[in-house]
């Protein structure tokens, strides 16, 4: 299994990317948000999720573990393969989705093709339970290091015990930590993660 390839950017558009890596090109089908990463880059890592079917072999590329898992989440759904999934992620940023899903707003992929009321209520009802586990084990970001786990819970805790929703309090974590990925104390973190709920 390929968890991920490194090297020089040979092509890159909004829905695909190659990576050459000695002397081969990968063809990785991408979402708008990866590209969006990778749009100014030369040489990437991107993270890869494996689709094998009897007809083909094709490689889907992120730029964050995040998007990687949240991409297998999807296409476990019936009624949703990896094509609609890329759009999904293309449509709605890896938070949108999450807080959609969590909050249960239904109608948020409405905008999204191939995804209609009954598959939308079918995606909440089968990821939710299993996004919740997600959101507490893994920090949003991939570029996150280890050493923020510790703050990063301690953080989500005080800003629980403020009666902050689980999901806007992950989400204004992860933006703080985007902001100042080096910050140290948890007071520091509470207090910009506060900034970006208002």
């Amino acid at each position: 299994m390929i968890a991920y390839i490194k090297g020089h950017i040979a092509y890159k558009s909004p829905t695909r990317v190659i990576i050459e890596t000695g002397g081969v090109g990968y063809e990785l089908h991408i979402s708008l948000n990866t590209y969006a990463q990778l749009e100014k880059l030369d040489t990437a890592k991107v993270l890869v999720h494996e689709v094998i079917r009897e007809d083909a072999y094709i490689l889907f590329g992120f730029a964050t573990e995040q998007e990687r898992q949240l991409f297998g989440l999807l296409i476990s759904v019936s009624g949703i393969g990896p094509a609609t999934a890329q759009l999904l992620l293309s449509a709605m940023t890896p938070e949108e989705v999450q807080v959609a899903i969590m909050g249960e707003d239904d109608r948020a992929f409405s905008k999204v093709k191939g995804i209609g009321p009954k598959t939308a209520r079918r995606l909440i009802l089968e990821l939710k339970d299993k996004l919740a586990k997600i959101l507490v084990e893994v920090p949003l970001r991939e570029d996150v290091r280890m050493s923020h786990n510790k703050l990063h819970e301690e953080a989500l805790s005080a800003l629980l015990a403020l009666q902050i929703p689980r999901v806007q309090a992950q989400k204004a974590l992860n933006k703080a930590l985007q902001l100042q990925p080096d910050i140290e104390q948890v007071e520091a973190l509470i207090k910009l993660a506060l900034q970006q709920l208002g």
